[in-house]
C-alpha cells in the first residue's frame, strides 16, 4: 500500500470520528431541547440519557486520541523498517546518513537533530549531518551540539531522556544547554558490533516534555539498526575503495606486461597457464585470451622436454634457473632464451612459476647471416653495412666492377716444392692481394686457386666510384708484390695479371644446404676474367666501360687484344693501366 493510500485510509477514519462528534453534540442539544419542552408539558426524559450521550461523546473523543498515536506509532514503524533497509542497501555513506537523519525527525517529531559519529582513525567525535538549522547555525557546525549530553551518551553506551534540561539537575553545569535554551532533549548511542560509533541527537527548544518514553525507546531501537546502515555503508566504501585500487593496479600491471619487450607467462603448481602477456602471444603465436587457463604443453607442444624439466627443477629447487631452447617450429629453428622464478607469496607459499623468454632467432639469425658475410667481407666493411636484418642479397641485377687477379706460372712454378711450401707462399701471395683489396673496400667473391676474384658496388658493398676503387686496388696488389719481392727469395718471386671490367652482373646467394656463398654471374666478372687472360704480369688490363668511368683519374694505354676467345669477338679495344706519371705512349707496365 502506498503512502497515499495509507493517509488517505487513515483521514478518512478521522473524518468519520469527527462526524460522529458533531452528531453525538447535535443529539445532545436536541435532547436538551426537548427535555425544556418536555418539562412544561408534565414529561421527563430518563436522567441517565444525557449522561449516556456524553458517556458516547467521550468515548468518541479517546478514539481519535488513541487512533492518532496508533497512527503515530505505525508512521515510526514504518521509518524504522526504512532505516532496516537501509542496512544492505549499499549506498554511500552521506546517502545513509542523510536518511537517518530524516527518520530521526520524523520518528521524534524534533525541531532539530544531529547526528555525530567517531573518527575511526582518532576515536574522536566528529559532527557530520544535521537537520532542521538555520543556516547561521549550520555554517557554525558543531558549535551548536550540546557536547555534554553527546559525550555522556557516547562515554555509557546509554540512551538519554530530559523533559526540561534546563531544570534537570545532571545538566546544571553545562553552559552549551543553558547557552542555547534547550528544553527537550533526546540522545541515543549508535552501536555496531558493541561499539558505539556514534550518537544520534534532537532536541526543542521550545517545547518541554516533547519526548518521552516511547520516543526514547524508538530511538534506541532506531540506533541499532542505523549503527549496522551506517557500519555497512562505510565497508562498502572501504570495498569500493579497494577494488578501485586493485583496478588501478591491475591496469598499471596490465601496462607494465604490456611494455615488457619479453615474453612473460606465469603459471601454477599444476603448470596451468595463469598470466601471458602481448610480448608472449606474439612469441607463442596463441592468442592472449585463449592461453590463460590452457595447460602449457597444450600453449608450446613444440618446445623440448628439456623446457619441461627445467621449470621442474625451478620448482623442486626454489631458485632461478636460465637456459637456451632450441625448437623446430613451422620448418624454422626458433631460439630462445628462458629465465624461470619461482611465484611465492608473502609467506614464502610456492604458487607456480614466472617465465621471462625472449625470442633471440632473429637475432640468431642475423648472427649467422653476418658470420658467412665476414668470410667474404672485411671486418671494417661489415661493421659500415649496418642492420644485417635491413640487407638485401637476394638475387639482383646490378652494374659492378669485378676484378680477377691471377699468379702467373703458378703451375711450373708449383712443380719443384713440397705442399707445405706450395701452400705457405701462395697464402702470403693471396693474403697480400685480399689486404689490398680490402683497403679499398673491396669484397673477396671467390679464391680459384692461385687466383681471386672481387666485386665493387654489389648489395654488401655499394659504392658510386666502383670502378676507380678497383684499379686503385689493382694498383695496390701491384705494390705489394714489389714490396714481396724484397723480402722473398728470389726464386719465390710470382706476379699477378689482373682484369677489371665494369658492367652489368646478377648477385645473389648460390650453394646448397650445407654450403653457401654470395656469387656474382653475368657480364662483368666473364670479361674481367677475359681481360685478366689478356694481362701480361704485372699488368692491369681494364675494359672500355671501366676506363670511361675512371680516365679522368688513371693514365691508361688502348690496345688491341692480345688473345681472342669465343664469345668476346666483339672486344676490339682494352687498356693498359699506366704506372703513375707514366705517358700514355709508355711501354712499361704499373
Amino acid at each position: 500500500m502506498s503512502e497515499v493510500a495509507k493517509a488517505t485510509g487513515f483521514s478518512a477514519i478521522q473524518t468519520q470520528l469527527k462526524g460522529l462528534k458533531t452528531r453525538a453534540d447535535e443529539v445532545k442539544t436536541l435532547l436538551e431541547q426537548q427535555q425544556a419542552l418536555l418539562r412544561r408539558r408534565g414529561i421527563s426524559l430518563p436522567a441517565s440519557a444525557i449522561d449516556r450521550l456524553w458517556t458516547v461523546r467521550s468515548s468518541i473523543d479517546k478514539l481519535s486520541v488513541a487512533l492518532v498515536e496508533t497512527h503515530m506509532q505505525l508512521q515510526q514503524l514504518r521509518r524504522l523498517a526504512e532505516t532496516t533497509a537501509l542496512v544492505n542497501s549499499g549506498q554511500e555513506t552521506d546517502e545513509v546518513l542523510n536518511e537517518v537523519m530524516e527518520n530521526v525527525i520524523q520518528l521524534t517529531q524534533a525541531e532539530r537533530g544531529y547526528i555525530v559519529l567517531k573518527n575511526r582513525d582518532t576515536g574522536e567525535l566528529e559532527f557530520t549531518v544535521a537537520r532542521g538549522l538555520s543556516a547561521e547555525e549550520t555554517a557554525a557546525g558543531g558549535r551548536i551540539v550540546s557536547w555534554s549530553v553527546i559525550n555522556m551518551v557516547a562515554e555509557s553506551g546509554e540512551p538519554l531522556l530530559t523533559v526540561d534540561a534546563g531544570a534537570d539537575e545532571q545538566f546544571s553545569h553545562s553552559e552549551s544547554i543553558a547557552g542555547f535554551s534547550l528544553l527537550s532533549i533526546l540522545a541515543a548511542p549508535l552501536i555496531a558490533r558493541d561499539e558505539v560509533i556514534g550518537v544520534a541527537y534532537c532536541d526543542n527548544r521550545i517545547m518541554a516534555g516533547l519526548f518521552k518514553e516511547n520516543e526514547l525507546g524508538l530511538l534506541t531501537s532506531f540506533g541499532q539498526q542505523a549503527a549496522v546502515a551506517i557500519e555497512n555503508a562505510r565497508l562498502f566504501e572501504d570495498i569500493r575503495a579497494q577494488l578501485a585500487l586493485i583496478e588501478e593496479m591491475q591496469g598499471r600491471l596490465s601496462n607494465i606486461f604490456a611494455s615488457i619487450g619479453s615474453g612473460v607467462i606465469t603459471v601454477n603448481g599444476e603448470n596451468c597457464v595463469l598470466v601471458c602477456n602481448e610480448a608472449a602471444e606474439a612469441i607463442t603465436g596463441a592468442a592472449n585470451a585463449n592461453a590463460c587457463g590452457l595447460p602449457l604443453n597444450e600453449l608450446l607442444p613444440q618446445v623440448t622436454e628439456g623446457f619441461y624439466e627445467s621449470i621442474e627443477r625451478v620448482r623442486r629447487e626454489q631458485t632461478q634457473h636460465i637456459w637456451a631452447e632450441r625448437f623446430e617450429r613451422h620448418g624454422r629453428q626458433r631460439y630462445w632464451q628462458v629465465v624461470a622464478s619461482p611465484l611465492r607469496s608473502d609467506d614464502q607459499v610456492n604458487h607456480g612459476v614466472a617465465l621471462v623468454i625472449d625470442d633471440l632467432t632473429e637475432r640468431k639469425e642475423q648472427e649467422e647471416q653476418r658470420r658467412l658475410l665476414g668470410t667474404f667481407v672485411s671486418d671494417a666493411l661489415l661493421e659500415n653495412i649496418g642492420s644485417i636484418s635491413e640487407l638485401d642479397t637476394s638475387p639482383a641485377e646490378r652494374t659492378i666492377s669485378a676484378m680477377f687477379a691471377d699468379v702467373d706460372g703458378f703451375t711450373a712454378f708449383s712443380e719443384y716444392l713440397q705442399p707445405e711450401d706450395l701452400m705457405r707462399i701462395i697464402n702470403r701471395y693471396l693474403g697480400a692481394a685480399s689486404d689490398a683489396i680490402t683497403a679499398h673496400d673491396g669484397i673477396v667473391d671467390q679464391y680459384l686457386g692461385d687466383a681471386i676474384k672481387a666485386l665493387w658496388n654489389s648489395q654488401l658493398n655499394q659504392q658510386d666510384d666502383h670502378a676507380l676503387r678497383a684499379v686503385q686496388a689493382a694498383q695496390a696488389i701491384l705494390g705489394e708484390m714489389d714490396a714481396l719481392h724484397e723480402v722473398v727469395d728470389k726464386h719465390h718471386e710470382l706476379h699477378f695479371c689482373i682484369g677489371i671490367h665494369s658492367g652489368h652482373s646478377v648477385l645473389g646467394m648460390v650453394g646448397g644446404a650445407n654450403r653457401i656463398e654470395f656469387a656474382a654471374l653475368g657480364e662483368a666478372p666473364d670479361v674481367g676474367k677475359f681481360l685478366q687472360e689478356n694481362a701480361e704480369p704485372g699488368e692491369i688490363i681494364i675494359s672500355a666501360e671501366t676506363y670511361e668511368l675512371v680516365k679522368d683519374q688513371v693514365h691508361a694505354q688502348p690496345m688491341p687484344p692480345r688473345k681472342q676467345k669465343a664469345g668476346f669477338e666483339h672486344i676490339n679495344t682494352i687498356y693498359r693501366v699506366l704506372s703513375r706519371g707514366a705517358s700514355e705512349n709508355g711501354a712499361s707496365g704499373s
